[in-house]
């Protein structure tokens, strides 16, 4: 397989979409399925992003990817 993984990929290997915006931080994670029903299934994760807007600040600079299982803190930015 090539290329980014679709959101109908994601669905079944039972992973959801971490969110992240680029400007403001707020970041959440979204049930793949409710994105199927918005974007469907052969939307790249990459790309889901393109199509979202910040509820917090409204930016539309938003990455998409799967929110893999924990492995604890990978990183911490402090001021």
């Amino acid at each position: 397989m090539s290329g980014p993984v679709t959101l109908a990929q994601l669905l079944d290997q039972g992973l959801d979409v971490f969110v992240f915006c680029n400007r403001c931080g707020h970041n959440a994670v979204l049930a793949t399925q409710q994105l199927i029903g918005r974007l469907g299934g052969q939307m790249p994760v990459p790309e889901a992003g393109g199509r979202m807007r910040c509820s917090a600040c409204g930016s539309k600079d938003i990455a998409t990817r799967p929110n893999w299982p924990s492995g604890g803190v990978i990183t911490r930015h402090t001021d």
